[in-house]
């Protein structure tokens, strides 16, 4: 191998490193298929199983796209998760996209927590079923703080310390001193994005 191709080679090998921009837009059948097993796999949580998809598997979203787009779902009416797979369906194939990322998020699930709803009901006092209960939601927990680090590896690596202060205020004004979500919110949405854009212009001038 001569000494001009060795740069090219280890061009080539840095390739997996960069933010993963971007896999071809799915088709709707395929938007349908890859939320409809995001649905069914996740046990205690759709969160976690979204994310290795979309940035991991499928590579349709950077790890910071991905937070960026979670976020904004934290702001809009309806479950976090739901509101995901319409944005997310529609940023890639319109509102057909997001009806169809939409429907595959909840048919699935739906149709057999109505199977399961039925046999709860006739068997949901068996104490046997009450422990496994308590077991899977102990999963569950330990699923969402797994997916908590993950997201926030992108600002520990770009150790972006005014977003990460920001993020540990909001956490202990609503999980140490208890105040209100909305009086909390309502404090940090404008701080944050009043920071990230004074700091962009600055970077930009």
């Amino acid at each position: 191998m001569s000494p001009d191709s060795a740069p090219a080679v280890q061009e080539l090998d840095q390739e997996p490193d960069l933010p993963a921009a971007h896999a071809s837009p799915p088709g709707l059948v395929a938007l349908f298929l890859a939320f409809a097993r995001m649905s069914l796999a996740g046990f205690g949580g759709v969160l976690v199983f979204a994310r290795h998809a979309i940035v991991d598997q499928h590579r349709w979203m950077t790890a910071d796209e991905f937070n960026e787009t979670f976020a904004l779902c934290h702001f809009l009416p309806g479950p976090n998760i739901v509101n995901l797979s319409m944005v997310f369906g529609s940023r890639l194939r319109g509102i057909a996209g997001g009806v169809a990322a939409f429907a595959g998020l909840l048919l699935p699930p739906t149709l057999i927590m109505t199977v399961l709803a039925i046999i709860y009901a006739r068997f949901g006092d068996v104490d046997v079923l009450r422990r496994v209960l308590a077991g899977v939601s102990c999963a569950a927990v330990g699923l969402l703080i797994a997916v908590v680090f993950r997201m926030m590896t992108p600002l520990l690596k770009r150790m972006d310390a005014v977003a990460l202060i920001l993020m540990l205020g909001v956490f202990a004004a609503i999980g140490v001193f208890r105040w209100p979500l909305q009086a909390v919110l309502l404090v940090a949405v404008p701080v944050s994005v009043g920071v990230t854009y004074l700091l962009r212009r600055k970077v930009a001038a």
